[in-house]
Formats: C-alpha cells, structure tokens, sequence
C-alpha cells in the first residue's frame, strides 16, 4: 500500500518515492491552453497551489535531465500535443510563502537572499552578460543590490535567459499575497505592497521576454494595487470554473482516495468533517485534512487544516467587526446563512470597516461557502454559509478565546452555571463584572451595549450548545432584544432575558424600565416555546444598560 507524503510539495519527490498522488497533471494543458498570458489562481492555504506549481515547474522547464519519466501513465501523458513541449522553456519559479516577516527592512534582507539563491541557478549566464549586466548580476548574487535593483531583478533575469536561448520564458510565482498580508497586521502594509507591485509589474507588464506566468496566492489583492495596467491577466477565483477541479479533491477523487485505504464507509463522516467547498459548480474536499486523516496513526476525526491556521487575523477581524457582523457571525455559527455581495477585490486595510468586505474575505480565505447565488436589486448576492465541522470549530474556538481574553474564563463559566442552576443573586453579580470587562474588550471606542449583549449570546452558544439551546431575536430602531435560554433536559430551568438600552433623554426610569421589559416578557407571551417543551420552571430576568452600569431584576 503506498504512503501518504503529508506537507510534500515537491511532485518530483512524490513520484519518485512512489507516495500516493492524486493526478492533478491537466493543469498543464488547461494552463498552456489558456488565453491569458497571466495566470492568477487564488485558492485557499493548503489547497494544493504549490504542489500543483511543481508539476508545472517540472514538466515545462528546460533541463540537461529528461523529466518526462515523471509524466508517464499520468492524464497528461495522453495530451499529444501537449507532450511536445515538455522541458521546452526557460523558467523562473519564485515563492513567498514563508515570507512572514517582523518589519520591512527583514523582508528586504530576506528577499536579498531569496534573489540571489535564484540568480546562483543561473549563474552559467554570466558569460553571457555585457561588463553592465555583469556587475548587476554579481551585486545580486553578493546580496549588495539597492531595493530599486531588487525591484527589477526578475525582469533582468527573464531578459538573461531570454537572450542565452532565444526563447521567452515561463514564470512561476507561489503565494505571492504572503507578505502582503503579513506587512498589513504588522504595520508596514505601504512600503510592501509598493515593492511587490514594482516587482511584479516589472517582471508581468509588457515583458517581451514573458511566454506565459502563472501567480498563486490565497486573495486577489485590489487591482489598483498590484495589477494595474496589466490587460494581459486572467484571474480564475473559486467563484469560476476554470481550474475548479484541481486545487482540492473532487468528490470523486476523495472516494477513490477513501477505498483505497479501506475507509470508504467513513465518507458520510468524512462530508461533514472535510467537505462543503464548492469551486465554481465542483464539490471539493479539504486535502490537507484528508490526508491528515487517513496518516494519523489512530485516525481521528478533528481539526487538522484550521489548526496549522494563523487564525489570529480571523479573530482579530472579527472582533473589531460591527454589531452586523457579530449578529452574521451567530446566525452562521446556529447553522445559518448571511447574504453578501462578494469582492474578489481585497483592499487589506478596508477588511474590517465593512460586512461585504469581511464576509467576501472568509468566503476566498477558506472560512465560508457559497450555497447560492441570488440577484437581488439588480446585485448578485451570495448565500454564504459555514462549510463544515472542522471550521465551525474553528469560529467555536475563536469565540471562546475571546472570552479567555476579555474575561476570565472561569469566572464567565460560573456566571453560566449561576444561570443554569437559577442562581439569579450569583448571576447578577457576575454579569456586572462582565458588562464593565467587556465594554474595554469588545467596545474600545464607545459605549455600545449591543456589541456586549451579541458578545454575550455567543459565549452562551459557544459554552452551552451541549446542554442548551440559545434563541436570540432583535428589534431594531427600539434599542430591545429578547433571548431564550432553553434546556434540553426539561426539568432544568429555562432562562429569558430582556434587554433594554436607558437614555437620560428616556421618560421613563430605570426601574420604570425594568418593569416595562418584565412587562413584554408578560405580554408578548414568551414564554410559549418554553412552555410547549414542557419546561415549568421558568425565569425571567429584564435587563437595562446605562452606560457602564447595568440593572438586573427578576419578574
């Protein structure tokens, strides 16, 4: 039985080890066949990008070895007309993938290096070179060139290599967004996306020496930003079709996967732990986490891909989002789905300040799914949903940490237990605690009760979903929202909770106010859903916000 090679991105390794390997060759043809000169393919981290890459490298660079060795008994091997150009073009392969660096003056130390290990592979052109180009080259491999020679590096080595064999060449960059997500949440996003956009378009943009490039990243960074004036780029995201089937695993592809290492009776589990990606109109499995699965000694069933996540970003984005986000966010995490426009468009400073921006975000990072397009008010919206366990996980995880860092932990998991048990005295003193801790974590510019109150729901669906069931609704424009607490065991008491925001400019009291929010629980009757499941004890608590302050009382 062959061996799973897990983080092996290398194709070469993998045919050669005889590891076993999902036949992604097509990519070939489908690449060389493309119209664009251009290839932009943003896919979501673990998806296979490099490794499909690899076999990209392998099969069109010129080489002394024969490679087509590799290629035998593969898809492509039956392409006749694509066979012929193997090992045909000079080719420059380029990745930022570990490129996550502290400042910017690191990145460029770095990339000093990277250049110049890439230059060394070539260093049989020096020959070549005039007395100019000579001293450049040998700047580049002594790590002494400026930032604009750096800038222009992949440019001049296309030209080299172009003129040695009178051939355009292929390009290859791997990840290229790397360090431009990286330079955002470490605070030096201006100085790095005016370096990756002049090197790239230095390298992309009217090259007389480019045949064809192909780019990977996860998002497709704004236009403006790093592409502009580059009419010759074709971007295929995961909205589309093209190349939709060969970054991640098909459905079919899992099953084969599945009964070749007589697992085939996990699939039902498998779909709900892995699947839930849809690529255009292709169902596609998460591969990292499959073959997580399957190589794990004891195969169990848990996170794999989002635990190799920096998730920090998502977190961050997410607490910084608005009360619509944090409302998004509940409605998912029950099951739920938001609509969205999608912008395929990332501007990384503007991820947080609005829902489309965020939820388009998550949907190309690998967070959301698609379960629908919709045209409405002439906009395509999208139904976006989260994709399966292993990243609800993943927001469970995230919530709770907020709570880890904006409360103490115990301390939020005793004032639940208060509740549960009807302990109102205990619970009402905790909860004051809270509201104070969490006006300073959740609310740093303001005073909102409502990011308190969402953040609050949360936590009781993230701490509860075992034994409770959260209800939560909202009036908008009344400054009022209800909240059930229901248990599945119904000899436990059930929980319902007025909010009310108090404004000095009210006519009303603060103990007016309580009376009336104890007074809708009566009125708008709602305690039925608690009722009908056969629960007696039931308690009812209003609750009014001023400010830092807040009041509790018991009907």
């Amino acid at each position: 039985m062959k061996k799973i090679s897990l983080g092996t991105s290398d194709f070469k390794k993998i045919i050669d080890n005889n590891y076993y390997f999902i036949d992604k060759t097509l990519i070939i043809k489908e690449f060389l066949e493309d119209s664009g000169e251009i290839v932009l393919l943003p896919r979501p981290r673990r998806f296979g990008k490099t490794f499909n890459l690899s076999i990209l490298k392998y099969f069109l660079e010129k080489s002394d070895e024969d490679k087509s060795y590799l290629f035998k008994n593969l898809r492509i091997e039956n392409e006749t007309e694509i066979m012929k150009k193997q090992g045909k073009y000079p080719l420059i392969y380029i990745t930022f993938k570990d490129d996550k660096h502290a400042n910017f003056n690191n990145f460029i130390e770095i990339f000093r290096h990277k250049i110049a290990s890439l230059y060394l592979n070539f260093d049989y052109l020096i020959d070549s070179l005039d007395s100019n180009n000579k001293k450049y080259f040998n700047d580049i491999l002594n790590r002494q060139s400026s930032i604009s020679e750096l800038e222009i590096s992949l440019l001049k080595l296309s030209e080299y290599l172009n003129k040695y064999y009178s051939q355009k060449i292929i390009i290859l960059i791997d990840e290229y967004d790397t360090p431009i997500h990286e330079s955002h949440f470490k605070n030096y996003y201006p100085e790095m996306i005016g370096f990756i956009r002049n090197f790239l378009s230095a390298a992309l943009k009217d090259n007389i020496n480019l045949e064809k490039a192909f780019i990977t990243g996860i998002l497709r960074v704004a236009k403006e930003s790093i592409f502009s004036g580059l009419n010759n780029l074709e971007v295929y995201s995961i909205l589309g079709e093209k190349y939709s089937d060969k970054f991640g695993f098909t459905e079919e592809e899992t099953v084969e996967l599945l009964k070749y290492y007589s697992l085939d009776k996990q699939m039902k589990t498998f779909k709900s732990w892995y699947n839930g990606y849809i690529f255009g109109s292709t169902t596609i499995y998460n591969p990292w986490s499959v073959l997580s699965y399957i190589n794990k000694p004891d195969r169990e069933f848990m996170p794999y891909w989002v635990n190799t996540s920096e998730n920090s970003i998502i977190k961050e984005l997410l607490a910084d989002g608005s009360e619509e986000i944090k409302l998004g966010l509940e409605t998912l995490y029950k099951g739920g789905y938001v609509e969205s426009e999608i912008n395929e468009d990332v501007v990384m400073s503007e991820l947080s300040r609005a829902k489309t921006n965020l939820w388009s975000f998550l949907l190309l990072s690998g967070y959301l799914k698609t379960i629908k397009k919709i045209n409405k008010e002439d906009k395509f919206m999208y139904k976006l949903a989260v994709p399966n366990k292993e990243i609800k996980t993943m927001y469970r995880n995230i919530i709770e940490k907020w709570f880890q860092e904006g409360f103490i932990d115990s301390d939020f998991r005793k004032m639940l237990k208060a509740l549960t048990e009807g302990d109102v005295k205990n619970f009402s003193k905790i909860f004051k605690r809270y509201v104070i801790t969490s006006f300073s974590y959740f609310d740093t510019a303001g005073r909102d009760p409502e990011k308190v109150y969402h953040a609050f729901v949360l936590g009781m669906l993230v701490s509860l979903s075992s034994t409770h069931e959260v209800l939560s609704n909202r009036e908008s424009g009344i400054g009022r929202y209800d909240v059930s607490l229901i248990p599945k065991d119904n000899t436990k008491p059930g929980v319902i909770f007025e909010f009310k925001r108090y404004d000095e400019e009210d006519e009303e009291s603060i103990a007016e106010m309580l009376d009336i929010a104890l007074n809708q629980i009566e009125d708008k009757k709602y305690d039925t859903t608690l009722k009908s499941r056969g629960i007696d004890n039931i308690i009812k608590l209003a609750i009014v916000f001023n400010g830092k302050e807040v009041y509790i009382k018991q009907g």
